[in-house]
This record gives C-alpha cells, structure tokens and sequence, in this order.
C-alpha cells in the first residue's frame, strides 16, 4: 500500500464540540413495515435508535450548531475563525458549500474562507489533514473542522438499509501550538473503483449500496491503515490509548478488531443511541469521549475512517 504521511509538529486539537437532532427513531419505529426486527438490528448492527433531522433542518444547520459548541469550547469567538472545512456527503444544496453557509449561520464574517470536502465518511480525517497543512505552513492560526450529514434526507425508508444511518455532525477547532513530544501524522487514500459500491446516482434521490462489498472493503483496508500509520511512525498498537473509528456497523468493528487481534472492548463506539451517522461519526464520538473525561494528557488516539468511493485514511493524535 503505497501512501504519503504528513506530519504536523505545531497542530493542536484545541477543542472539540457536537450536535445531534432532537429527534429520535427507534427501531421499532424504522422496521415496522420491514422484513427484519428491532433485535436484529441490535444484534447485528448495534443499532438501537438514531437521531433524525426535522423536515427543515439541513446538515448546515447540524454543522453550524457543532461548530458554535467547539468555538464556544475554545474559548473564543466565532470571528476568530480563519477557515472553515465541512466534510459531508448530502451537502444543502449542489452550490455553494454547506460551509459557506453554515459561516452564515455561525454569524462568521467574510473575512473567513470557507469550503467543502466529499469524502464521504472519510472526510473528516481529510479535512483534519489539509487543515493541518494550512496550519503548519502558518497559513492560518484558527481552523474549524466539521464532520456533518444528514442521511436521513437520502434514505429510502421503505428499504432495510434505512436501519443503519442516523444524523449528527461533530467538530473541532485546531490551532498552531508548539507541542513538546506532540504528535499529528495522517495518511490518506483512495480507490475509484468502488464508486458504484455506494452512492447516489445521477438522477436518484436515495443512496445505494452494496453490503458485502462496502464490509470486505472496510475490514480489509482499516486494519491495514492502522497498521500503516503505526509503521510509518515506528509505533504498535500497544502504543495507541484509543481507538476511535469510523462507525459503520458493530460486524465491520468487531471484524477489524479480530483482524488486529485486539480485544473490541480497545474501540469506541456510540453506535448503538447514534447509528452510522456518516461523516460526522469521528468528530461526534471523539467530542463524546472528550466530555466525559476519557481523554488525559498524552494519550495517543487513532483516529481512521473509511468511506464511498473509496476513500479512507487514518491519524494519530496526541492529547
């Protein structure tokens, strides 16, 4: 596997934010005129509800609410945002980007910039990346980065792939800091031949997907991500804190821990109140762990995610 390592000495995560609809679907709600059952879907998926976005509730309005809560978190104003990366997949509209106004919406001014990155569930680990590198080459000083989708708005809830998605959006705010023994190192990757594995065709309004295929991708390409980024920086699983990763289906989670060979207890998940909820299951999860004091100083995280296309990376933090 052939892949490109940046490496940031002076990126800091220096908070991190999140916010979910208020409504909540359950599976009894979602199946009750599908072929499948409520335990199924725990069982299998670990799925036992989700958030759903009102009618009029877009992923900028989810984007806009985790964004504020990690400015908030930093101690700082929203003008105090240089740039602003959303990653998602069901942007508002085809243009302009869900940033630009989900800016609006934070009340940010036009001094900021401001754009989109499609790379699906993976995008927020691109995102953290390329604002990385804006970072260290002293570009900007404030970058806010956010994870957000709302997959409700795709789905074709008379098909029982409608189980696996919920909405949410997650967020953080890196700074340039000098870190002592501080560590940020990403690899990302891609393969086009996945795209008719899960997607949107031109002309449908719901996604598409091939579930043993987007499973054997997702098994197969994490591990070996992990293992890559590790390598890369003369590290082994024993070094890492936590694990957190994309939140596809507890079978993809309990499959690439097997393939690690690492106890699943070692890998986060909120599946089971949140379901997949796409891009934004990265930032939500680590804005989860983060609030409830998990996080100690120098803890090694690994972050990875894998998504439609296909794209995939990883990066290793240190808090």
């Amino acid at each position: 596997m052939r892949s490109g390592n940046s490496h940031f000495d002076s990126v800091c995560i220096k908070s991190t934010g999140s916010y979910v609809p208020s409504k909540i679907l359950t599976n009894e709600e979602v199946v009750a005129n599908l072929p499948t059952s409520p335990q199924w879907v725990l069982e299998k998926l670990g799925i036992r509800e989700r958030h759903i976005a009102a009618p009029d509730e877009y992923t900028s309005d989810l984007a806009a609410r985790a964004g504020l809560d990690a400015i908030a978190s930093a101690g700082l104003e929203p003008n105090d945002i240089e740039l602003i990366i959303v990653s998602t997949a069901t942007p508002d509209r085809k243009m302009p980007s869900s940033a630009c106004i989900a800016q609006t919406k934070m009340g940010i001014s036009n001094r900021c910039a401001a754009f989109d990155v499609a790379a699906v569930c993976a995008g927020f680990v691109y995102g953290i990346t390329i604002a990385g590198q804006f970072i260290q080459n002293g570009t900007y000083e404030h970058v806010l980065v956010i994870g957000a989708d709302t997959f409700s708005k795709v789905t074709d809830w008379n098909h029982r792939d409608c189980v696996v998605f919920g909405d949410g959006a997650g967020a953080v705010v890196l700074e340039k800091k000098d870190r002592e023994n501080g560590l940020f190192s990403s690899i990302l990757l891609a393969d086009g031949e996945g795209m008719d594995k899960f997607t949107v065709y031109p002309g449908d309004v719901h996604f598409s997907m091939v579930g043993k295929a987007v499973f054997d991708k997702a098994t197969t390409a994490v591990p070996e991500c992990i293992l890559e980024i590790l390598r890369i920086n003369g590290m082994g699983l024993e070094d890492v804190s936590m694990i957190v990763p994309h939140q596809a289906t507890a079978g993809v989670l309990k499959r690439i821990a097997a393939v690690l060979e690492i106890p699943f207890s070692r890998i986060q998940t909120n599946l089971e109140l949140y379901a997949n909820t796409a891009g934004a299951t990265v930032p939500l999860l680590l804005d989860q762990v983060n609030r409830r004091g998990l996080l100690r100083e120098g803890d090694l995280l690994l972050l990875v995610s894998i998504g439609a296309g296909w794209t995939w990376g990883a990066s290793l933090y240190r808090w």
